[in-house]
């Protein structure tokens, strides 16, 4: 099914050596995609390890079944915001040993031009991670109002021509002309009245809509802290951001976990204190010369570790 597409896992060793895997431990892979990162924390459990692996792309779920016969090993097709029912219903609620997050797109995703995630390839306008459930991006495009397009791709994609791209976008949709990735490619390529040599001009507004057709920055948010009750004591965070609006949610969670809390700031007596959940585990890791030359789309990856204290 997916042979054609080539998937490589960003910053795999780093992002392992993270979890600090235990062989006897319990662990989840919130991103499963096609398995290269579970593939590696396998390979560091004992048999009594275990691993809960997410996805919520059918197709990612279909290759886990036929590829990862291990008893150690099992997929949850779903959301990874609903990790604390999944591990709810499995009596692990504060007994996981550490959690991977590889945020954004996988590369099948990016590379099949039927999920309609890339501005480079012909295809139907869709963009969903899981193709069954909520809007597609057409769909999505013709019911939202103008100015909050604009505001999407302001605040999602840091577009600077938002207000024109939303106009012509709204225009067409009208029209009912606006079917495909590369008829939205083109459109916001007229609508932009300077073109970053480096950087197709359609980027920030396929990004931008891609986030809010799947809520990526509210589902970040809750995963996080989900994640932080599901954790036991000691239990490792690392997460894989691929650029700065995710990479900021999760900088700033870590950051505000790691601090005492005065619940009433401009009391003169210290009533109440929150003491800390989470530490931060050395510094951003980014990946090597080497890894950006094999696999270009890391280039934009940096890698969080934090502990729940």
């Amino acid at each position: 099914m997916d042979s054609e597409f080539n998937h490589f896992s960003v910053l795999l060793s780093e992002s392992i050596d993270g979890l600090s895997v235990k062989p006897g431990g319990v662990y989840i892979d919130c991103t499963f995609g096609r398995g290269g990162h579970s593939r590696a924390i396998l390979e560091r459990l004992g048999s009594q390890g275990r691993l809960l692996a997410i996805d919520q792309d059918p197709e990612a779920i279909a290759y886990a079944k036929e590829h990862f016969q291990d008893e150690r090993f099992e997929i949850q097709y779903g959301s990874f915001e609903d990790i604390k029912l999944y591990c709810e219903a499995r009596g692990l609620v504060g007994k996981i040993d550490g959690i991977l997050l590889d945020l954004g797109v996988s590369s099948p995703q990016l590379d099949d031009a039927e999920r309609g995630f890339s501005f480079m390839r012909e295809g139907p306008l869709d963009m969903r991670m899981n193709p069954e459930v909520g809007l597609s991006a057409k769909d999505w495009l013709a019911q939202v109002d103008e100015k909050t397009l604009k505001l999407v791709l302001q605040n999602y994609g840091e577009e600077r021509f938002s207000g024109r791209i939303a106009r012509v976008i709204k225009e067409e949709t009208v029209k009912g002309t606006l079917n495909t990735t590369l008829d939205l490619a083109e459109l916001v390529k007229r609508a932009s009245p300077k073109v970053d040599k480096n950087k197709h001009p359609a980027t920030r507004t396929f990004q931008a809509i891609r986030i809010a057709v799947n809520r990526e920055l509210d589902v970040l948010k809750n995963v996080l802290v989900a994640a932080m009750e599901v954790l036991s004591l000691g239990g490792r965070l690392s997460a894989i951001s691929f650029h700065s609006l995710e990479d900021r949610i999760v900088k700033v969670y870590i950051r505000d976990q790691s601090k005492i809390k005065d619940l009433f700031p401009d009391s003169p007596i210290l009533i109440e204190v929150v003491e800390p959940i989470l530490k931060k585990v050395g510094k951003p890791i980014f990946p090597s010369k080497a890894e950006c030359q094999e696999n270009s789309r890391s280039r934009s990856a940096v890698l969080r570790v934090a502990e729940k204290i």
